[in-house]
């Protein structure tokens, strides 16, 4: 499992790009984690899926609300992942008014849940492979805090925790 101090695995991830600029065309878009956390500093959380009730009612509008706290405290982008396609995470970020403050970054085929060692078994239940629900804190791409809760937890992930630690 990722730990503090490790670097963010490299991975490609997409994200629903709804209006074109910075290189972006319209429509899923790809990117390299690498690459995209260089010489920022990301509250990056993760859910377990998109539209699912505790996502929905807690964790995403708690960083939605509490976005420009975030960047006050110096945090320059907030990563919102999940094991969903881009298409899901846009129309979930859409659903939620994340435009302009949280990434809806689609994990596909789990790619970064897998090497990140935060993966949720959900099968049985109809949902398959996710991700464990929690949040980092990544500096220029490394981990500098981590919160992963417990299976069926809302407690460490939250965006006032998160935003207690960038502000530490």
């Amino acid at each position: 499992m990722i730990k503090v101090g490790d670097s963010l695995p490299a991975a490609t991830l997409s994200e629903f790009v709804a209006v074109e600029g910075n290189g972006c065309s319209l429509g899923p878009n790809a990117f390299d984690v690498t690459k995209e956390a260089a010489g920022k500093t990301i509250a990056l959380f993760a859910v377990p899926g998109a539209f699912t009730p505790t996502c929905s009612a807690k964790h995403l509008p708690g960083y939605v609300e509490q976005a420009e706290a975030f960047k006050a405290a110096g945090v320059d982008e907030i990563w919102c992942l999940s094991v969903n396609d881009a298409f899901v995470m846009g129309a979930w970020g859409k659903d939620q008014h994340t435009d302009g403050k949280v990434r809806m970054i689609g994990d596909g085929d789990a790619v970064f849940a897998k090497a990140t060692g935060l993966t949720l078994d959900l099968n049985g239940k109809g949902l398959g492979l996710r991700s464990n629900r929690y949040s980092m804190l990544v500096k220029d791409g490394k981990v500098v805090q981590l919160n992963v809760e417990a299976p069926g937890q809302f407690t460490v992930s939250d965006a006032d925790t998160i935003l207690a630690q960038a502000k530490a």
